[in-house]
């Protein structure tokens, strides 16, 4: 995965009234934390912080007291209806640490005939994984697969350095067979009639 620089400035204002001020201009204000550091304040740009966020677990470098330094976002906050970005928490992280996200679950192929369903028990698959080489995604094969089949996170490749972070039998993604509605019998209803 990529890295993704982002300007930040240091913010010296909290409060509603420092929020709104910082977002009327274009920015977002955003607090980095970890590593047993003081919390540190920044107000990022927004179109480019909303553009990053569009990558699943990505990989930020931000200026901290002078310094770029790796973050991962942690939470994001978003306006109810607009769904613009009102706040974002990051997390510190070093280059060589591991960290656990998750990883959306991609499929690819067909089921088998007969109308079956898939069902996604699992949207984001957890894994462990050095900051600086997080996979965006998990892709898993249905083809072929018939109701009642189901894939386990021990099934699923995961690209080298990455470690599974939830239990072993865990189940991803599960065939369902599809539901007919009963087909109500008119010599039947005659016949009671």
């Amino acid at each position: 995965m990529s890295e993704i620089r982002l300007a930040a400035e240091t913010r010296t204002e909290f409060g509603k009234g420092a929020a709104r001020r910082a977002r009327r201009a274009g920015l977002v204000p955003g607090v980095v934390y970890g590593h047993g550091h003081a919390p540190v304040h920044l107000n990022l740009p927004g179109h480019d912080l909303m553009m990053a966020l569009k990558t699943p677990n990505a990989l930020l470098v931000v200026p901290i007291e002078g310094k770029d330094e790796y973050v991962l976002p942690k939470a994001v906050q978003r306006e109810a209806i607009k769904r613009t970005i009102e706040h974002v928490d990051l997390l510190l992280v070093k280059r060589g640490e591991k960290v656990t996200v998750e990883v959306p679950v991609h499929t690819e192929g067909e089921l088998a005939a007969g109308g079956n369903l898939l069902e996604h028990v699992l949207q984001a698959l957890p894994v462990e994984a050095e900051a600086t080489h997080l996979p965006e995604a998990v892709t898993v094969s249905v083809e072929g697969l018939e109701a009642g089949a189901s894939v386990l996170a021990k099934d699923i490749v995961l690209p080298a350095g990455v470690a599974l972070a939830v239990e072993a039998d865990a189940v991803v993604l599960q065939v369902i067979a599809a539901q007919a509605a009963p087909v109500e019998d008119e010599a039947a209803e005659g016949a009671e009639a």
